[in-house]
């Protein structure tokens, strides 16, 4: 666990000494870790200061959602209400660029600051290239600290600059909020708990949603529409939800080992009793193939594989 930068340059510096792959581990959420567990230095962000400046707060990348998401209805700051009961951290929500309800991090972040890994190394060290996931650290360096605007976040659907080249360690973020109101900002949270406990299988382990929601070209969504009127209504910007696809199929409850399409929603597959993750990369393989060979529509998963 790195609790602050010292420690996060610091095991940086082992991992290059050791020659060792490194994963950078958030809240654990959305991710799938191979049952050979993996082979490297995984590195556990654990910082969790935070501060609020006027509208906007100030936190470390460690922070749960949870807590940021209640400190900001106690300072009567609205915008991070829909963050309610997603379960990860500040640094893996914007390396995803999470979001729920139509909102996302991308809406409120103002900056980001980060350990920039993946630039060239300086005179002393090389100009190897340094990064993160099946590459090993070649060389060493002076870990330069740098803060990005969101537009240099690139952030779009369900990613970000973080999150496709992998060269980045989210140490802090500033989130941009809105005064608002607390009783109406609890009424919705409540709202919002209400409708994940109704649709999401919060009973059964999982990794949470499995597939990103396709956006279709306007040909493809056209032609679903005509044979599938219902998609009228639940269509968005293009986007149709992956979970429409597998439940369409027929395929909720089907199961590779102990790996189990949820029975309550299309997007999940859950542990129904000792799964590996290699049943539920099998049965998330079916469902894209089905997917595919039926509606022309490839699945594209929203989940990161560890170790595989």
């Amino acid at each position: 666990m790195a609790e602050n930068i010292a420690e996060i340059k610091k095991a940086l510096e082992f991992a290059g000494k050791n020659k060792l792959k490194i994963f950078i581990l958030g809240g654990g959420s959305n991710i799938l870790i191979s049952d050979e567990g993996f082979d490297g230095l995984a590195i556990k962000i654990q910082n969790s200061k935070f501060k609020i400046q006027n509208s906007n707060i100030i936190c470390d990348s460690g922070l749960s959602l949870v807590k940021i998401v209640s400190e900001s209805i106690k300072n009567s700051l609205t915008g991070l209400e829909w963050a309610v009961g997603i379960p990860g951290t500040v640094g893996g929500a914007v390396c995803n660029n999470s979001g729920a309800y139509g909102k996302c991090m991308g809406d409120i972040i103002k900056e980001v600051e980060v350990i920039e890994i993946g630039k060239l190394g300086n005179k002393e060290t090389g100009n190897k290239k340094l990064e993160t996931g099946n590459l090993k650290i070649k060389k060493l360096r002076n870990w330069e600290i740098e803060k990005l605007k969101n537009k240099q976040c690139q952030f779009s659907y369900r990613e970000s600059v973080f999150k496709r080249e992998k060269k980045h360690i989210i140490i802090s973020a500033i989130l941009k909020l809105k005064k608002g109101n607390e009783k109406e900002s609890r009424k919705k949270i409540l709202e919002y708990l209400k409708s994940r406990a109704e649709k999401q299988p919060l009973q059964y382990p999982s990794a949470g949603s499995v597939f990103r929601n396709p956006i279709l070209e306007d040909k493809l969504l056209k032609k679903l529409i005509q044979e599938n009127p219902e998609l009228e209504n639940i269509s968005r910007n293009n986007a149709i939800p992956a979970g429409w696809f597998v439940e369409a199929l027929g395929l909720k409850g089907k199961k590779i080992g102990e790996a189990m399409v949820s029975e309550k929603h299309g997007n999940f597959i859950v542990n129904a009793g000792g799964a590996k993750a290699e049943d539920v990369v099998i049965l998330a393989s079916l469902v894209k193939q089905k997917v595919r060979d039926n509606f022309g529509v490839q699945l594209r998963e929203e989940i990161e594989y560890v170790g595989f």
